[in-house]
């Protein structure tokens, strides 16, 4: 059975991986992600993740590279990770009270056999109307900077988050359900 390499530094991704029981390795891809916010959400993170996967892929021909990207959408505008605490605050007074998109890019490869794959996953969030001291306890309780949208459902998602639609794993950053499908396919998982 071939190796499976997940191309991500995100905690998240790693933890959702793990849950599917197959074993893999982690390679953090060197590349500079485009995260131009005026850019269609769904090119930029099909571009990002295949970006990861390609770079990995390209130094480890005989494994399966699993990239994905994830995005918080709102207003024709990508809300990508924010730079500093600030920059959080003002995500998450954008979001209060509306309906945003996440999408996340799914790019699996393998030079040995000349896989590619591309997925894209959207799911849609509630936001609560957020007062500022929702915000800033919120803030006060989870690190966000690291987090497109300047949140994470999983995380005291109970102030935030009114509901959803969609997958809740894409929503923290990797689609169970699609790359399990993907991962079937390729003939990794049973």
């Amino acid at each position: 059975m071939a190796r499976l390499i997940l191309a991500s530094a995100s905690p998240r991704r790693r933890e959702l991986l793990a849950e599917l029981g197959v074993p893999f390795e982690i390679v953090i891809a060197d590349v500079a992600e485009h995260e131009d916010p005026a850019t269609d959400p769904r090119r930029m993170v099909a571009h990002n993740a295949a970006l990861k996967a390609d770079w990995v892929a390209d130094r480890h021909p005989d494994a399966i590279v699993l990239g994905a990207d994830t995005t918080v959408f709102l207003d024709g505008h990508a809300l990508n990770k924010p730079r500093d605490p600030a920059e959080a605050r003002a995500m998450l007074r954008r979001l209060s009270g509306r309906t945003h998109t996440v999408f996340t890019g799914l790019a699996l490869r393998s030079r040995q056999s000349d896989l590619r794959i591309d997925e894209g996953v959207a799911s849609e969030v509630d936001f609560k109307s957020l007062d500022d001291a929702t915000i800033e306890a919120y803030l006060a309780r989870v690190h966000t900077l690291d987090k497109a949208g300047g949140y994470a459902i999983q995380e005291e998602g109970d102030l935030i988050v009114a509901g959803y639609r969609g997958s809740f794993s894409n929503i923290i950053g990797l689609p169970l359900e699609t790359t399990k499908l993907i991962l079937t396919r390729c003939g990794l998982l049973a």
